[in-house]
């Protein structure tokens, strides 16, 4: 192919790239606000909602990379432009159902009707955004598979720059009460994308080109791989449609045991290795970052402010920095440049985690460290994957970022919120004993038994020193677990510091390259 035709696959591949970011963002900002008045929703129904679009597409980049190769590029990419039409209209179907409805009953079953449309609609929206993501990274990683680094980080720039588009029409938007106009513009990216891509010819993947065989892509991945991968994936669907652990154990050594039958190998050693710091990692850029945002909305809120701006903020800079990764990894090297974005994750957790009593500026200038920390997190590591293992193809490289995200909602944000609570509970058992055995409750979750502030307890609490106590606790308990946060990035500054030495052992770091046929 020509560079020209390579930078224009490329541009539509970013924009479809701020397509999935816009339709998450707008998406969830609508489920915590007039999706959950219109529909009559509780806390827990809208949390089902949320997630109904987030597991989705977690799943769906493990999945399609399977045999995406296989269908092509192009056929990926009409169906996650068909995704963006059907969600788009189903939404527009389930205003439809509740809109000029007055009658109490009518409505009721109109909400009903009208949910199970959202709910479904956003499954299949998931679907079509983890596709684009199956698609892009490998035609991304392949046209430009001597600087993957600076490519790929250049195209997950798609990503923030979709998510300061969606804040900036939350601003605009935030009077109007009409949100099919803030899902309508969808479309305008969607069909943007589709339009530059529908007449390009794709590239076969860099694996093809060379002769690398699927096997030889399955043996990459290897028995350790689709432990990791599969078993994400079964639990993920296991908490969906309420399977036990054991039938999520039994499918996962099943995809197992057939992995293990057919490529007889358990995987690429540095791979099994890149896998392990991908879940630390993607907690700390994922799930902390979300916590960080709601830490500057209140005060983003008491000082007048719509905390939308939080979002546009913190993705402008990653938008503007993704473009700047070029220069950095080739002065530092791929593990150089992550570990050195570690370290300032890292400081800039500890820097947050002493903000509970600062002002707006302290708090953003500490954000602001972590940020520039978490930037490169993601296509850095997707791009040192494809570079070191480009025989695993589609599936590896994909593979890394379904992991990320699913470990993230499994394992991580569970984690993240044990902390809160019992860090929240042991700073009220310091504090006030009496009110300690007063409002706690035992929970359970996968790695174990915790203590929790039950709200239906702590809501009886009526005098001013149990409510300021409480109050006290909860955040110092959110600050504290907020502090314990570092010991992820400072996992991953040491895990890279491990492959630094490796990489120095065999004469500095060099991309793997496969020769075409």
């Amino acid at each position: 192919m020509n560079n020209r035709h390579d930078k224009i696959l490329f541009w539509g591949c970013f924009i479809a790239l701020i397509t999935t970011s816009y339709a998450f963002i707008s998406r969830m900002i609508l489920c915590g606000g007039q999706f959950k008045t219109d529909f009559g929703l509780d806390n827990v129904v809208v949390g089902e909602l949320q997630g109904a679009g987030i597991w989705s597409f977690g799943v769906s980049i493990i999945i399609f990379s399977l045999f995406i190769d296989r269908i092509g590029y192009k056929v990926a990419m009409i169906y996650s432009f068909v995704s963006y039409l059907a969600y788009t209209g189903m939404a527009v179907m389930a205003y439809q159902t509740i809109h000029g409805v007055t009658d109490p009953t009518a409505l009721a079953a109109a909400q009903k009707h009208g949910y199970q449309l959202l709910y479904w609609g956003s499954i299949i929206l998931g679907l079509g955004n983890g596709t684009v993501e199956a698609y892009a990274n490998p035609i991304v990683s392949t046209m430009f598979n001597t600087d993957k680094v600076k490519w790929l980080n250049r195209l997950h720039a798609g990503w923030p720059a979709g998510l300061v588009m969606g804040g900036l029409c939350t601003i605009a938007l935030a009077k109007n009460t009409d949100w099919r106009v803030n899902l309508g513009l969808i479309l305008i990216p969607a069909f943007t994308f589709f339009l530059i891509l529908i007449g390009k010819q794709f590239p076969k993947s860099e694996r093809e080109q060379a002769g690398v065989s699927y096997l030889a892509m399955l043996k990459e991945l290897g028995v350790f791989g689709a432990f990791v991968g599969f078993g994400l994936v079964f639990a993920q669907l296991g908490q969906v449609f309420g399977w036990s652990q054991n039938v999520s154990w039994i499918l996962t050594g099943l995809v197992v045991l057939a992995f293990a039958a057919i490529t007889k190998s358990f995987g690429r050693l540095l791979l099994a290795f890149l896998i392990i710091i991908m879940i630390p990692q993607a907690t700390t850029e994922l799930g902390t970052n979300g916590w960080i945002t709601a830490l500057m909305e209140d005060p983003m809120k008491a000082a007048g402010y719509n905390a939308a701006w939080v979002l546009v903020y913190t993705s402008a800079i990653m938008l503007i920095l993704r473009f700047c990764a070029g220069p950095l990894a080739h002065k530092f090297s791929p593990p150089g440049l992550l570990l050195t974005c570690s370290a300032l994750a890292g400081l800039g957790i500890l820097a947050l985690s002493h903000t509970a009593h600062s002002g707006i500026g302290t708090i953003f200038a500490a954000a602001t460290l972590f940020g520039i920390g978490i930037t490169f997190f993601w296509p850095t590591i997707l791009g040192l994957t494809s570079e070191q293992c480009p025989r695993g193809g589609a599936l590896t490289l994909n593979a890394m970022g379904g992991i990320g995200m699913l470990a993230v909602g499994i394992l991580g944000a569970p984690f993240l919120g044990y902390m809160q609570e019992t860090s929240t509970t042991q700073q009220l058992q310091t504090a006030n004993p009496a009110l300690y055995q007063q409002v706690t409750m035992k929970q359970n979750y996968l790695l174990g038994a915790y203590e929790a502030i039950d709200p239906a307890k702590s809501a009886t609490v009526t005098d001013a020193k149990s409510q300021a106590d409480l109050q006290a606790a909860t955040t110092a308990g959110k600050f504290s677990a907020l502090g314990k946060m570092a010991m992820f990035p400072l996992f991953t500054f040491a895990c890279y510091l491990a492959l630094i030495g490796y990489f120095k052992s065999k004469g500095g770091y060099k991309p793997v390259q496969l020769d075409s046929k």
